[in-house]
């Protein structure tokens, strides 16, 4: 018999899936678990003088000889959390980004009485101008989750933010909607994740000259996106890759270590220019 989560609708999977299910499952209520623990740690919004800040540099002798810095420097990398969460969700991702030397991490924080994706996004964009004037980059990269990633897509898809974003990398995103849990429809910001939500419907529209590239981690076993691929971005006008990641759920695709490498390098192809469109796989 299959283990499912008693907040998501039963799901026919093939046969071969329900060993994979049953761990994918078991791992989800793990990390929600060790998430619970974490998450009053960040309902406040981490205080500006520390987000992205670089230690000082240490004072040289007379005489002595500069050695040259080492690594790119990257763009500064917004973190955008989803429905009824908050940034304390990236603690991972912050620390494998950070050992492999980015040092412009941005978590923000959205309301949770948020109830547009629109304002969202709106507060988004002026959140993207502030961190590009404190920190002297033109464009920013984006990683967000679930609801996190559409708003990011409005903000660059509608509000001209392909100006700023440089890569918009999405975990779990419903950009074609996901019909899971309908009586979660009550909240206005679930409608708008809805298939056929009027939001989901801005998105199909033009987007010609597009400059974002966007890179999509969807997962063969994420319950939240029903059916799973709605989680693939497919637009013609758009810079799109789609990463299929299997034997995980939809909690584990921000903390988990293959999802956090396949970030890291979604990012250093803008870097190297590598950067293209088509799908790809991480086990």
């Amino acid at each position: 018999m299959r283990v499912l989560p008693f907040f998501f609708p039963p799901c026919p999977f093939p046969p071969r899936l329900s060993a994979a299910l049953l761990r994918a499952t078991a791992l989800e209520f793990a990390i929600l678990a060790g998430h619970l623990v974490l998450y009053p740690s960040g309902i406040a919004q981490e205080r500006r003088h520390d987000v992205g800040a670089l230690p000082s540099p240490a004072p040289v002798e007379p005489g002595a000889t500069r050695l040259p810095a080492t690594g790119p420097d990257h763009p500064p990398v917004v973190l955008l959390h989803g429905f009824a969460d908050n940034r304390s969700v990236f603690v991972l991702l912050r620390r494998s980004l950070t050992r492999h030397g980015w040092h412009h991490l941005e978590p923000l924080n959205y309301s949770l009485l948020t109830c547009d994706i629109r304002t969202a996004a709106e507060l988004l964009g002026r959140h993207v101008e502030e961190i590009c004037d404190r920190t002297g980059h033109p464009r920013v990269d984006i990683v967000g989750h679930s609801l996190g990633g559409l708003i990011a897509r409005y903000y660059v898809q509608r509000l001209g933010g392909d100006a700023r974003v440089r890569t918009l990398v999405t975990l779990g995103t419903p950009h074609a909607g996901t019909g899971v849990a309908p009586p979660m429809s009550a909240h206005p910001l679930v409608r708008q994740m809805r298939p056929g939500s009027d939001v989901i419907e801005e998105l199909r529209e033009p987007a010609p000259a597009c400059r974002t590239r966007f890179v999509s981690f969807w997962s063969d076993l994420d319950q939240v996106m029903v059916p799973v691929d709605a989680a693939c971005v497919s637009h013609p006008d758009l810079i799109a890759r789609n990463v299929r990641v299997t034997g995980i759920g939809h909690l584990a695709l921000p903390v988990h270590p293959a999802v956090a490498a396949g970030i890291r390098q979604a990012l250093e192809e803008q870097d190297t220019g590598a950067g293209a469109s088509g799908t790809a796989s991480v086990a």
